[in-house]
């Protein structure tokens, strides 16, 4: 494991709230010019989890007291395991997959609904929908890919389900409110009486430093900039992420060889240098990668 050095800025460890499994590995359906791990159906560089080296770290997470359990990928769906992964996770707290919505079948829905009602605990499904309409969807995530993520959306919802909508903002900044409004208000028009949205920050990795550009080099933590900053805002402060290499500190950073701490959750406790690009936007937006944070906002109006 790299050593850090000391004039680094440092984020220990406060305690394993949230544990990430990067159960897809980076294998996905589609090809988003956005993607920050340019997660693609050619892209095999992480693979899969299977159900035993999941069910291996859920019993080891017990010792850490983790609270919630996140699935990515890639598109996690393509894993055939999930839904029994899903159903052994559930046995130990909540949990949260992070899909384009376009892998549901009826039958996949039923078998959610069918796992998560015989659970003492929540499962939460996100979906990744770019924009409000195809228009602005497709050109980022593919011709078609609107329609069939609104289908299943529609799908979970009709199943009980209250989905977490998440767009990447690809839009300028002043546009944020009227697309947010018009998001609602077309999620509402399609049955979903109380929408949740979480409006996410482009993470300039992958694909996305092609299609805007990539990070400048004055974007990075300092030491000083960790004064009297909440470092609970940066996941890396309490969350960890299981991937089929060994664990690392969170799922911006899987490819970057220093961000992988061991092969245990144990040996992944140790503090993390966060001098990557990446760090700097989770600096200014708080814990974008989990349910929690700013960005996300539900809608009763």
């Amino acid at each position: 494991m790299p050593k850090s050095r000391p004039e680094e800025p440092l984020v220990p460890l406060r305690s394993l709230d949230e544990l990430w499994f990067q159960v897809g590995g980076t294998l996905c359906n589609l090809e988003c010019n956005h993607c920050f791990i340019s997660c693609s159906p050619q892209n095999n560089s992480f693979g899969f989890l299977d159900f035993d080296s999941v069910a291996q770290r859920l019993e080891e997470s017990q010792r850490f007291g983790v609270k919630e359990y996140y699935f990515t990928g890639g598109e996690p769906f393509l894993n055939k395991d999930l839904p029994r992964i899903l159903e052994e996770a559930l046995k130990y707290g909540p949990a949260t997959v992070l899909t384009n919505g376009i892998v549901f079948t009826q039958r996949l829905v039923d078998k959610l609904h069918t796992i998560a009602s015989a659970s003492r605990y929540s499962l939460e499904l996100r979906v990744s929908i770019d924009g409000y309409t195809a228009k602005m969807n497709d050109p980022i995530r593919g011709e078609g890919t609107f329609v069939s993520a609104m289908k299943g959306v529609h799908q979970l919802v009709e199943a009980g389900f209250l989905p977490i909508i998440t767009m990447t903002q690809t839009w300028p900044h002043e546009e944020t409110a009227n697309v947010f409004k018009r998001f609602t208000r077309l999620l509402k028009e399609n049955g979903y009486e109380r929408p949740r949205i979480k409006i996410l920050p482009t993470i300039h990795l992958g694909m996305e430093e092609t299609r805007s550009r990539p990070y400048q080099a004055d974007e990075r933590i300092t030491r000083d900039m960790l004064d009297s900053f909440d470092l609970d805002n940066l996941l890396c402060h309490h969350s960890r992420i299981v991937t089929d290499r060994g664990v690392a500190v969170c799922p911006l950073l899987i490819e970057q060889p220093n961000a992988h701490r061991g092969t245990t959750l144990g040996e992944a406790t140790q503090p993390f240098a966060v001098t990557h690009n990446a760090c700097f936007t989770c600096y200014l937006y708080g814990t974008i990668c989990s349910n929690s944070g700013a960005a996300l906002s539900q809608t009763d109006r």
